[in-house]
């Protein structure tokens, strides 16, 4: 098969960034968004043993101030965390940790959530000087505009010519 017509610029696709890619104050929309289903909350919940009826039991839940079950905080951690891997963390080398996990609305099974990113800062390693530290505050949202989570954490980021694979 070829590809006919002009010819023109052959772009790859990229994913990822490097320490200089990065300025404090960016956002970044991460996509594409992720309808949590019951049966993923259910299997998560049994596979990471949190046997907890609100995340299992829907007449449990139906009794609740929620009145229907809750989608576990570990998935919905999980899903929103491996959203911004390819705008953050894709050619990192290690993440350094996580703080100031909020979660300030619930989710539910049949929720599309989403999340976004902001650089709250980058500093030079002072110990590894090929790599740096950034610091991304990010927020998980539902389809609906309603913040449920939000997070910083720092990734040890490698500067360009010096990550795995170049």
């Amino acid at each position: 098969m070829t590809i006919e017509g002009k010819i023109g610029r052959t772009i790859a696709a990229r994913i990822g960034r490097y320490l200089e890619d990065f300025e404090v104050g960016d956002i970044y929309e991460h996509r594409p968004g992720r309808t949590v289903t019951e049966a993923d909350n259910i299997q998560f919940s049994l596979l990471t043993m949190n046997r907890h009826p609100m995340h299992c039991d829907a007449a449990f839940a139906a009794k609740s101030e929620f009145s229907q079950p809750l989608v576990n905080s570990g998935l919905t951690l999980a899903i929103v965390l491996g959203m911004t891997v390819d705008d953050v963390s894709y050619h990192a080398v290690a993440n350094l940790g996580w703080s100031e996990i909020k979660l300030v609305a619930p989710v539910f099974p049949g929720d599309t959530i989403y999340a976004r990113s902001r650089v709250v800062d980058i500093r030079e390693s002072k110990s590894r000087p090929t790599q740096g530290i950034v610091t991304t505050a990010t927020e998980g949202y539902k389809a609906d505009g309603t913040v449920f989570m939000r997070f910083e954490r720092m990734s040890l980021v490698p500067k360009r010519g010096f990550g795995v694979g170049e």
